[in-house]
């Protein structure tokens, strides 16, 4: 018998489980199902986006896609900092449409596009706490020698993940698109 649904879905939780997650609105921890991945330019986000896209769409889920642009240091004249701004949020728009395209193609529904300015880390809580349906992070890790990346590292460290209200899934960046099959 084949369902769309897992069947962890449809498990009760224990009766001390809370019904609702802190800050949620009111919205049942059954019914939030948005994915959020934060994506760059990095190879590893491909890899992010697909398995986000594949949880997604096998638990009825969306996909959101937040791109944060860090504010630049560059402060000497104004109409040159306005035009670098221009030029990331043109950079994050063609990178978002890239991923977008992506999700649509797993999932068949498009992704919600979300542009932050500020630091990476407060606007990732930012985002999370202003939107109730968003249940779980998704973040790619770099595969090379330097270790997952910049954003896992301080994302992901030791007294950092207790901070989140919900789950932190960390993609390896070299994991293959059946390797993905196999565990979404």
């Amino acid at each position: 018998m084949s369902t769309d649904k897992p069947a962890l879905a449809e498990a009760q939780a224990p009766e001390d489980a809370p019904k609702e997650a802190p800050g949620d609105a009111g919205i049942p921890l059954s019914q939030r199902r948005k994915f959020l991945c934060v994506v760059d330019a990095s190879p590893e986000c491909n890899v992010a986006v697909y398995y986000a896209g594949r949880r997604a769409k096998h638990l009825d889920g969306a996909v959101s896609l937040l791109y944060v642009i860090e504010p630049s240091d560059f402060e000497h004249w104004a109409s040159v900092k306005d035009i670098m701004r221009q030029e990331a949020r043109d950079e994050a728009e063609n990178i978002l449409k890239g991923f977008s395209n992506r999700v649509q193609d797993v999932t068949g529904r498009p992704a919600e596009l979300v542009i932050r300015e500020g630091k990476i880390r407060e606007e990732i809580f930012a985002q999370i706490s202003e939107d109730p349906t968003i249940a779980i992070l998704v973040l790619g890790a770099a595969s090379g020698k330097d270790g997952p990346g910049p954003l896992v590292s301080s994302l992901a460290g030791r007294d950092q993940t207790s901070q989140f209200p919900i789950p932190v899934i960390v993609v390896p960046g070299n994991l293959s698109g059946d390797d993905i099959k196999a565990v979404t």
